[in-house]
């Protein structure tokens, strides 16, 4: 009985972790030759690389999985941009949790001291209601426009090395986080995070000095360097390719399995789980999903940050789209150095469906990285824009022998 039940579990952990089927999404592609043609014609140059995931609920509303991919290389290296910032915010909670320290809360004050080069210190924040930084209010800006000195904070809270350990702990074996964002990180000063303290109005509850982690975090990663120049930190053109090998990595699997284990938790045994509490996940639920014009605290300029901002898969960047009221999407984007990446759960409410999409797509015609021209707008924002419209047509014809019960992602805005 013994040797069955183990050759069963076996057997259900292979399948569980079995190849993504790899004809279905470029059959798919194939059939809209006039929307993807370009990009099926040059999918290396284009850096192109998508993971789909089918959901089936059994009689129970259980979650069943599975996933489709188009040109997927887990090893073949894209930068992952603001997609990071999604474990970073988990691990940020997971760390508060296990801290266990009466008094300290994701709303304590947040003060970010420095003690390193280039590091800045935090002591206020005009856009929360009380005028104060938090863990909370750090990831509200982080889901609702993908913030980087939001992300900054949570990166030097946590720690470098946490971070990294926190990856590992869960399975993510080809992805790393090394860097702040937009503030010239060094190798060096990447490694220095800055002291932090929690107040509870005058009172000190928590605080963690400065620290420095002396680990590298070795990826076997191919095409880590891309083109054929690159503008310097003094703007000046060098003549090389540009070398990508000490920067984050977040491939698509990792990506889609934080998602899956984020929105699903109940299909992962309980110590793979991420260590969150129910408010946690709403939390993280509410400002994945919600729109900027939907937010008081922050509030946006409704022209710098559209309403579908930050929704790549599906609506692409076009300013003049107006959001289905039935169609909810709970995602992290990134772009940068001509890549957008999308990391989405799409929900119909009115015609139940649901599927999971992540992607990438590059486009850098001139070969010159970090000079701001790249082809978001004529390559890039396109296709995210029509893959995803394309999976949704497909889903909404696509038999499911149980309709899933989706109320625990309707929000209240």
């Amino acid at each position: 009985m013994a040797r069955f039940l183990l050759l069963f579990l076996l057997l259900g952990q292979r399948l569980f972790a079995q190849a993504p089927d790899t004809v279905l999404l470029e059959k798919l592609l194939r059939s809209r030759l006039e929307l993807f043609g370009n990009i099926l014609n040059h999918p290396q140059k284009n850096e192109v690389q998508v993971l789909y995931t089918q959901i089936d609920r059994d009689r129970n509303n259980v979650p069943h999985f599975k996933s489709y991919s188009y040109n997927l290389d887990d090893l073949h290296y894209f930068f992952p941009a603001s997609t990071v910032k999604l474990p970073t915010v988990i691990f940020a909670l997971e760390k508060l949790n296990e801290l266990k320290i009466t008094g300290l809360s994701r709303n304590s004050t947040m003060i970010t001291g420095a003690d390193f080069a280039k590091q800045t210190p935090v002591e206020k924040d005009s856009s929360a209601a009380n005028g104060m930084p938090s863990l909370e209010h750090y990831i509200k800006k982080i889901l609702l426009v993908s913030d980087n000195d939001a992300y900054n904070r949570l990166y030097e809270w946590i720690g470098r090395a946490e971070i990294n350990e926190r990856l590992h702990r869960h399975g993510l074996t080809t992805s790393r986080i090394l860097n702040r964002y937009a503030v010239k990180d060094t190798d060096e000063t990447s490694r220095h995070t800055n002291p932090v303290s929690f107040y509870d109005g005058a009172r000190l509850i928590y605080s963690q000095p400065g620290r420095f982690d002396p680990k590298d975090y070795p990826l076997n990663l191919t095409s880590t360097t891309m083109g054929r120049a690159y503008m310097d930190s003094s703007d000046r053109l060098v003549n090389k390719p540009f070398d990508m090998s000490n920067k984050n990595a977040f491939s698509l699997t990792d990506q889609q399995q934080v998602l899956k284990k984020l929105l699903f938790p109940e299909v992962f045994p309980e110590r793979e789980r991420f260590h969150l509490t129910a408010e946690d996940y709403r939390l993280i639920y509410t400002y994945m999903s919600k729109l900027p014009s939907e937010s008081d605290f922050p509030r946006y300029d409704p022209v710098e940050y559209w309403p579908l901002y930050a929704k790549f898969l599906f609506y692409g960047a076009d300013k003049d789209a107006r959001p289905d009221r039935n169609i909810r999407i709970f995602n992290k984007y990134g772009d940068s150095y001509g890549f957008i990446v999308d990391n989405a759960y799409i929900v119909d409410f009115e015609n139940r469906i649901e599927f999971m999409l992540s992607a990438v797509v590059q486009s850098n015609e001139d070969g010159v990285f970090n000079d701001n021209r790249y082809e978001y707008k004529e390559v890039c924002n396109p296709f995210m824009k029509n893959l995803g419209r394309l999976i949704y047509q497909y889903e909404l014809g696509r038999k499911r022998e149980f309709r899933p019960d989706l109320s625990r992602f309707r929000i209240e805005y």
